[in-house]
C-alpha cells in the first residue's frame, strides 16, 4: 500500500499486525524507490548479514571478501605476464591527446550522463553558485563534453561566477563551444594539458577559487603527477580547494583489463588507446600532501620512456603540498541478478586545500 509520504512506503507485517515503514533504498515500489528520493541519497543501502545480495542491483560500501581479493591478485598477475608491447607503450605515451581526440570524435555529449550529484558530494560547489556569493572562479580540468560544467551553470545563481572548462582534447573543447548551453558570460572553454609547464589561457597564478577534477588524474602518466599538482597549486588562491574523484585500486575496470593492456603497476591502456591509473588511498594522501615528492619516493617504472618524460616536471621547484581535508574510498557492489554475478566498483574521492599564509584562517 502506497503512502502519502514520498520518502517511505508502508508494508503490512503479519507478525505484529503493524505497518512497517520501508525506506526508499529498500523499496521495490517504482513510485518510492531510491531514485525518487529528494534530495537523491548516495551510499545508503548497506548489505547486512541477513540480506540476500541478489535482491537489489547495487549495494553501498561493500568490502571485497578474502576470496575476491585472491581472485583480483591472480588476475593482476595474468596482466603483468602479458604487458603492452614496447612499440605500443611508446605510441600511447607519446601522443595521448591523439587518442582522446578520437574518443570524443566517437563519443559526443549524448554518450555521458550529466553529473548532477557533484554539488551534493562537494558542498563548496553550492557555495560558489549561491546568489551574492561574489566573484568566483571555478576551473574544471578534464571538462570533456560539458557534462559537469553545464549542469553546474544551470543551477547557478551567482552572477559573478566564471567557469573555465579545460580539456586535453581539442575535440572535447569544440563540443563545449558548440553546445546551445555555452554562454560566454559565465564560461570559457580552452585546450589545456594539466601536466604542461604553462597555465590555462586567461588564468593567472592565484586566481582560482575551486578546481574540479573528476576521472582526470588517472589519465596522466605517473611521471606527470608532480607537475600537474604544481600547476593546480599555482592557480589556486590561498584557501582554494581541489574537488577530486577518480578510480580506486581493485575497481572492476582494472580487474577486467585484458592481456596487452598493462604498462606498469596499476597503469593501463584501454582498448580505445586512452590511459588509466588506479589509485590507493595512501598513495593519494602522499601525492596531495606533497610527501611523495619530498621523500624521494617519486619515481616510475617505465624506463624506456623515462628520458622523454624527464623534462615534464620542473625539479628545481619545491614540492607542492595541500591540506588533505577529506579523502575516502567509495565502494559499490553491483549485482547481475540474472547471471548471479558480483562486481566490485571502487572510487577515490577527496578535497585538498591550498594552505593559507601562516596566521590567516
Amino acid at each position: 500500500m502506497a503512502s502519502s509520504n514520498p520518502i517511505t512506503e508502508e508494508r503490512f507485517s503479519p507478525a505484529d499486525s503493524t505497518l512497517e515503514q520501508i525506506p526508499p533504498h529498500r523499496s521495490h515500489d517504482p513510485s518510492n524507490n531510491l531514485k525518487r528520493s529528494d534530495p537523491f541519497q548516495f551510499g545508503s543501502r548497506y548489505l547486512l548479514s541477513e540480506d540476500n545480495p541478489f535482491e537489489f542491483n547495487a549495494w553501498d560500501h561493500v568490502e571485497p571478501s578474502a576470496d575476491d581479493l585472491v581472485r583480483f591478485e591472480s588476475q593482476i598477475e595474468v596482466q603483468r605476464a602479458a604487458p603492452v608491447s614496447a612499440f605500443d607503450r611508446n605510441r600511447f605515451n607519446t601522443e595521448p591527446e591523439k587518442w582522446w581526440n578520437k574518443f570524443y570524435a566517437n563519443n559526443t555529449s549524448n554518450f555521458f550522463k550529466d553529473r548532477k550529484w557533484l554539488q551534493q558530494e562537494f558542498p563548496v560547489l553550492q557555495e560558489v553558485t549561491q546568489k551574492d556569493s561574489g566573484k568566483k572562479v571555478l576551473l574544471e580540468v578534464g571538462a570533456g563534453a560539458g557534462n559537469t560544467c553545464f549542469p553546474i551553470l544551470r543551477g547557478n545563481e551567482n552572477e559573478d561566477l566564471m567557469v573555465y572548462a579545460c580539456d586535453f582534447s581539442r575535440k572535447a573543447i569544440d563540443l563545449i563551444r558548440e553546445s546551445e548551453a555555452f554562454e560566454e558570460k559565465h564560461i570559457r572553454a580552452e585546450v589545456w594539458d594539466i601536466a604542461s609547464l604553462d597555465l590555462p589561457p586567461g588564468l593567472q597564478a592565484g586566481s582560482v577559487d575551486v578546481v574540479l577534477m573528476v576521472f582526470v588524474f588517472s589519465a596522466l602518466h605517473p611521471a606527470q603527477w608532480k607537475q600537474a599538482v604544481s600547476n593546480l597549486w599555482r592557480l589556486l588562491k590561498p584557501g582554494g580547494e581541489v574537488c577530486f574523484r577518480d578510480y580506486g585500486r581493485g575497481d572492476l575496470a582494472q580487474v577486467r583489463m585484458k592481456k596487452g593492456r598493462w604498462m606498469e603497476e596499476n597503469f593501463y591502456i584501454r582498448g580505445d588507446g586512452t590511459r588509466v591509473y588506479f589509485f590507493s588511498q595512501d598513495e593519494l594522501q602522499d601525492i596531495w600532501s606533497g610527501e611523495m615528492f619530498q621523500s624521494g619516493r617519486y619515481h616510475h617504472a617505465d624506463g624506456d620512456h623515462e628520458d622523454e618524460l624527464a623534462g615534464i616536471t620542473d625539479k628545481s621547484k619545491p614540492a607542492p603540498w595541500f591540506n588533505v581535508t577529506s579523502l575516502g574510498v567509495d565502494r559499490r557492489l553491483l549485482i547481475n541478478r540474472h547471471k548471479q554475478l558480483k562486481m566490485y566498483r571502487c572510487w577515490m574521492q577527496g578535497c585538498f586545500q591550498k594552505p593559507r599564509p601562516t596566521g590567516r584562517v
